[in-house]
């Protein structure tokens, strides 16, 4: 059996169903913060899909990270890539152990839980439906040196602070750019703040995941429908 590689908090439907898979969501914090941070964002969502916080493993501050860095911007390569695999490596425990609908699974960051969210959907490529980045970027050695699939199946939902003092706006239009020219559906949205995350962005947040869980039971349903027609 599989052993977890980092500390998390799990939410599940109440009236959970056997035998059914359900979409997941999986929230990466930033440096500082907990598991929490981004659960709560979404916790109105509970009963649609499974929420899970995974926490840093290096204790930082009051909170905690998932790697060390030498300035902005600039992580620490080693702690950066050991990250990476390890998340890896948890999303395939996570798939092992909840009852997760693996077409339908997204992952939600602020900050350095952006960074890694943007890293691991170009990574695993098929293996994440969605990403929702928060407030960071992706570092260029990910696009020469990892092995970056392709994303043309990904939705994508780029929220970015009109003031953010580290990662600027010039940031976050590339990582528009970048998407836009890869991947299935892109939203950029800039909110009036600076290095945080707004009650409107929240809120925007959870509306877009409802139209994503709507636009995949559609999708579900029409499939059906002409598995039925065909026989």
């Amino acid at each position: 059996m599989m052993n977890s590689p980092y500390e998390y908090s799990i939410t599940l439907p109440k009236n959970i169903e056997n035998d059914r898979k359900y979409p997941v969501i999986i929230t990466l914090h930033g440096i500082g913060y907990d598991e929490r941070f981004l659960m709560d964002a979404v916790g109105e969502l509970t009963e649609d899909y499974i929420i899970i916080g995974v926490r840093g493993d290096l204790p930082y501050g009051k909170g905690y990270a998932y790697y060390s860095l030498k300035g902005y911007g600039n992580p620490e390569r080693d702690q950066f890539d050991s990250a990476v695999e390890k998340l890896s490596y948890y999303l395939e425990y996570a798939f092992k152990t909840y009852p997760i609908d693996l077409k339908r699974v997204y992952l939600i960051g602020f900050s350095q839980g952006a960074i890694l969210s943007m890293c691991l959907a170009l990574v695993l490529g098929e293996t994440i439906k969605g990403i929702i980045p928060m407030n960071g970027f992706i570092p260029e050695f990910i696009k020469t040196e990892y092995p970056v699939k392709p994303i043309d199946h990904l939705s994508v939902f780029l929220c970015q602070g009109e003031n953010d003092p580290i990662f600027p706006l010039h940031v976050g239009q590339a990582n528009y750019e970048y998407f836009r020219s890869k991947a299935s559906s892109v939203k950029y949205v800039i909110y009036p703040t600076g290095h945080k995350v707004t009650s409107n962005n929240k809120s925007d947040v959870v509306a877009w995941l409802r139209n994503e869980l709507a636009m995949s039971d559609q999708a579900n349903s029409s499939g059906n429908q002409n598995k039925v027609s065909s026989l």
